[in-house]
């Protein structure tokens, strides 16, 4: 499965994947994932969102045992992001036939669709469709970098967009939600494990900042008459760091846009996406809050017009309790077990996240050495992706089988 799913959306230059919603790297992870389902006997079915699952049992009996993950990235994203989810699941279900394994619960396999956002820019797209955390409206709302909307573009894929939007049905019928992923970090490198379970996601989000400010002649004007929000941009990426720093917090301006985007051009408008995340709320409206101080205060000295839009925001996760212990029990009771599986908190979001609102969700991580993610440096080792997917069948035996 490894094999023949490598290959798909990986760009040749940088040997990172590009495979954002709604284009042909994601129509080929799509096709891949169907041929999975239905090679193994599974029944396939895309939801009103787009997500795809693959159903062991029957799809309205209810209380189902869902797993699964994503397979788009971000731009020239690792392999094991979400697809390590995704290829140990169906791989999960094999190891259980092999075991002759008795289901008393439905099973399915899922892909979420734009998890990652990298296209239209809000992450969990399909699952927040899916929860009602994202109405149809602001979803057609959404646009891509290109100004495509994603109705358009899910149409260009053959998908009907007048379909989207919660999907309360579905989601009574699914009893847990188990997502297993490549951790993103290296707090089980640094405790020996190779595998662990999540404890809670911390709160996180999304802000873009525009700075305004006069387009002009970079060789012509006066360094003492420019009104030039690049500079004010750079104190405000430097100020991000600072207030992090200070606060034990993540803050990160990984995007930026400038216009006219000339280089003999003193920009007009330079638009940056600011993305953090703190252990809890608290630490992160002050770190959030102290960012935009100081690049108001730079704004106010320079002549420069600030506007900040808060796009997106997830406040924290914590698992649910009961399916998380269920999950070290099972784990913990294996032959040959050494001690507990250790529990772990993430500062990175999740289908699982967005989902555990509506119904109960748990996740597994697998160890990353070098706890790189979001770069073709990511990297899980062999023995430990196996170990991951023994992991989950475990699991899904403990819930899903006599």
């Amino acid at each position: 499965m490894w094999r023949d799913l490598a290959p798909l959306g990986r760009d040749r230059g940088s040997g990172g994947y590009r495979r954002y919603a709604w284009t042909a790297a994601d129509t080929d992870c799509r096709a891949w994932f169907r041929a999975q389902a239905e090679l193994r006997g599974l029944v396939h079915e895309l939801d009103r969102n787009g997500n795809q699952w693959a159903w062991l049992g029957d799809p309205l009996a209810g209380d189902a045992v869902v797993t699964g993950s994503h397979l788009d990235s971000v731009p020239d994203g690792g392999a094991f992001d979400g697809p390590l989810g995704v290829v140990s699941s169906f791989a999960a279900l094999d190891e259980l036939r092999r075991r002759g394994a008795r289901f008393t619960r439905p099973v399915a396999i899922t892909n979420f669709g734009d998890e990652e956002g990298a296209r239209f820019g809000l992450a969990c797209v399909g699952s927040r469709l899916t929860a009602g955390r994202l109405t149809a409206e602001q979803a057609h709302e959404l646009r891509d970098g290109d100004g495509v909307p994603l109705p358009r573009a899910m149409e260009a894929a053959g998908h009907d967009p007048s379909t989207l939007g919660p999907d309360p049905e579905r989601l009574a019928r699914i009893g847990a939600f188990v997502e297993l992923h490549v951790e993103q970090g290296r707090a089980l490198d640094l405790s020996g494990d190779p595998v662990g379970i999540a404890s809670a996601i911390w709160p996180h989000g999304r802000w873009r900042f525009d700075f305004h400010g006069e387009a002009n002649h970079a060789g012509t004007t006066r360094l003492a008459d420019r009104r030039d929000p690049m500079l004010t941009y750079a104190e405000t990426v430097l100020a991000a760091r600072r207030e992090a720093e200070l606060a034990g917090a993540l803050a990160t301006f990984g995007k930026v846009s400038v216009e006219p985007n000339g280089v003999n051009a003193i920009p007009s408008l330079v638009r940056g996406w600011l993305d953090s995340r703190a252990a809890d709320q608290s630490v992160l409206d002050t770190v959030v809050a102290g960012i935009e101080s100081a690049a108001r205060a730079h704004a106010d000295r320079a002549g420069i017009e600030l506007r900040v839009v808060r796009e997106s925001f997830t406040p924290v996760v914590e698992f649910e309790h009961a399916l998380r212990d269920e999950l070290g029990k099972i784990l913990g009771q294996r032959p040959g077990a050494r001690s507990a599986v250790p529990v772990l908190g993430t500062g990175a979001g999740h289908d699982a996240g967005i989902l555990s609102g509506s119904i109960p969700t748990a996740m597994l991580f697998v160890r990353n050495p070098t706890g790189v993610s979001h770069s073709p440096a990511e990297f899980a080792a062999e023995d430990d992706c196996v170990a991951g997917v023994l992991a989950l069948a475990d699991v899904l035996e403990g819930l899903a089988c006599t």
